[in-house]
């Protein structure tokens, strides 16, 4: 079976190849947690606030040895700035490339834990160089390398499942207020505006006066 090289893709699917593949990677993931403290008690509450980005970090390294020290030597930095540049702006999107990690059978994408979402940034970077010709260019690099997954709003909402509260909420309608826009702020999602409907028997939905008191029904899992 050939050797499989970590490769990154960027958005443009220009293919940046390892030189050589990385000996471990470690996969991290925190959590914003807000103490609360309670009169009388021996400990703060912990409350979950939100989550964080997924990391990805793996050390990459690069050598030109193979191609001569003396004469005809091969700078090191042809091999890593193509990386290095993934923490550019880029001029037509006014921020660094996404891009994409892909190694093991196939090109199997990593994908953040349980996230089916494979895209991500390249959020830091060092290099390390430790090897010179006798001119002084360096022949051999070390990269340590920190990706961070990379969501856009729309895929968000999209992969993200939205449930409504545990028991049913009352609103009231507010003027110029619709179901639809009433679904977007309890659900998330305008088009989720039929189970409200529904659950207080409206037949027209652009009929509903403002000041209407209206049950939100909470949703089992978010219709796609």
């Amino acid at each position: 079976m050939p050797l499989e090289k970590l490769t990154i893709w960027t958005e443009d699917f220009e293919p940046i190849e390892a030189r050589f593949n990385p000996e471990r990677y470690t996969v991290s993931k925190s959590v914003q947690i807000a103490e609360i403290g309670i009169l009388g008690l021996d400990s703060p509450v912990q409350q979950y606030v939100r989550g964080q980005t997924e990391k990805i970090t793996l050390e990459l390294f690069f050598d030109t040895t193979e191609f001569g020290m003396v004469d005809n030597v091969t700078d090191v930095r042809d091999h890593t700035g193509p990386v290095y540049q993934l923490t550019k702006v880029r001029s037509d999107t006014h921020a660094p490339p996404r891009c994409l990690l892909m190694w093991g059978e196939s090109g199997k994408l990593f994908s953040f834990g349980t996230s089916i979402n494979p895209w991500c940034l390249l959020e830091t970077i060092s290099q390390e160089f430790t090897l010179f010709s006798p001119g002084g260019v360096p022949l051999r690099a070390k990269l340590n390398c920190t990706f961070r997954e990379a969501w856009t709003i729309d895929e968000q909402l999209f992969e993200t499942p939205r449930h409504s509260a545990d028991r049913t909420q009352v609103c009231m309608l507010e003027s110029g207020q619709t179901l639809s826009d009433l679904a977007w702020k309890e659900y998330g999602d305008p088009a989720l505006w039929r189970p409200i409907a529904e659950a207080n028997g409206v037949r027209n939905p652009r009929t509903v006066p403002a000041g209407t008191r209206l049950q939100i029904p909470r949703l089992a899992e978010r219709e796609r």
